[in-house]
């Protein structure tokens, strides 16, 4: 067991969460930029450092053990530590220090990303010296990241209400239902009812959306997805109808591969959170770059809609 850190051990705790985040001693090789033989060495000398088994490797894959896994959470924790005291140490009088991990999912609108942007620029033009890491996952993972203090700003829709974290709305985005080239809707997609697209098969979301409602009938349904790319597969194969984002569509629609079944008639708002831990978790870094995430998006008008069109202006048909 550990009586006081050495450098040694600080880089073997590094291998290890390398291999972690490689899912395996194989998959970290590209990683670390050293052997197979060397990283099962370096791993086997930390296991022996601490007294106990980290995780299994063999044939039956890489899976961590109980105390590895409670030893990722402290490693992870004592190297963001270490990080953010050498941050502090080097920009003493600085007013804003450390680092800020963001979460977004993927394949946001053009102008959406635009804004958030423009709050990072807010944010680089005040006394800070904060490193950004960004990540791009589903919104489950996201929160998930959240409550882990893994990244501290979350950005993306979310179909459920974690009680511990805060969701501001500043965007939303429209989707569409839609039709391949080759499916039987396409050559009289823009008027289909409902009830007839109804009959056909669809590719489903593997989630709730409960902002859908009553936009089609989902009954049935054929193939699920847990990502609009995989969705969007589903669709132009010509096998399915779906629901994708007005904005992702648009180049496909430019290209003559979808159409759109019913713009009026089949069509959902999908409301785009941010998202904290509740406040009293919340360092001074993350309350100053809320503040410029709310100052880069323009408050909602009478209607609901931001004060810009959460529509890509590239969008192109609908």
């Amino acid at each position: 067991m550990f009586s006081q850190l050495t450098d040694l051990d600080l880089r073997l705790i590094r291998v290890f969460l390398a291999i972690v985040d490689a899912g395996g001693v194989t998959a970290a090789q590209a990683t670390l930029n050293i052997g197979q033989s060397t990283i099962s060495t370096q791993l086997a000398t930390l296991e022996t450092r601490l007294g106990y088994r980290l995780c299994e490797r063999g044939r039956g894959g890489f899976a961590l053990t109980a105390r590895g896994e409670q030893f990722v959470d402290a490693a992870r924790t004592l190297l963001s530590a270490m990080d953010t005291f050498g941050m502090q140490a080097r920009n003493v009088g600085r007013k804003l220090v450390g680092t800020l991990g963001i979460g977004m999912i993927g394949h946001t609108p053009v102008s959406a990303s635009a804004r958030i942007s423009e709050a990072i620029r807010r944010f680089r033009a005040r006394d800070e010296s904060v490193r950004f890491s960004i990540f791009v996952r589903s919104p489950g993972e996201l929160e998930e990241l959240l409550l882990s203090e893994r990244i501290q700003v979350g950005i993306g829709y979310f179909w459920h209400r974690v009680p511990s974290l805060e969701y501001t709305e500043i965007f939303a985005e429209d989707q569409l239902a839609y039709c391949a080239k080759d499916h039987p809707l396409f050559a009289r997609a823009g008027g289909i009812d409902p009830a007839e697209a109804a009959q056909h098969a669809w590719a489903w979301r593997s989630y709730p959306l409960p902002e859908a409602g009553s936009s089609t009938a989902a009954q049935n349904v054929t193939a699920v997805a847990d990502n609009m790319e995989a969705v969007a597969m589903l669709v132009l194969s010509g096998c399915h109808l779906g629901y994708l984002p007005e904005h992702y569509a648009a180049p496909y629609l430019k290209a003559g591969l979808l159409a759109a079944l019913n713009p009026q008639a089949m069509r959902y708002r999908v409301a785009f959170q941010m998202v904290t831990r509740a406040r009293q978790h919340r360092t001074d870094i993350v309350e100053a770059f809320i503040d410029d995430m709310k100052a880069a998006h323009p408050p909602a008008t009478e209607n609901g809609e931001s004060g810009e069109s959460g529509k890509d202006e590239t969008d192109g048909n609908a």
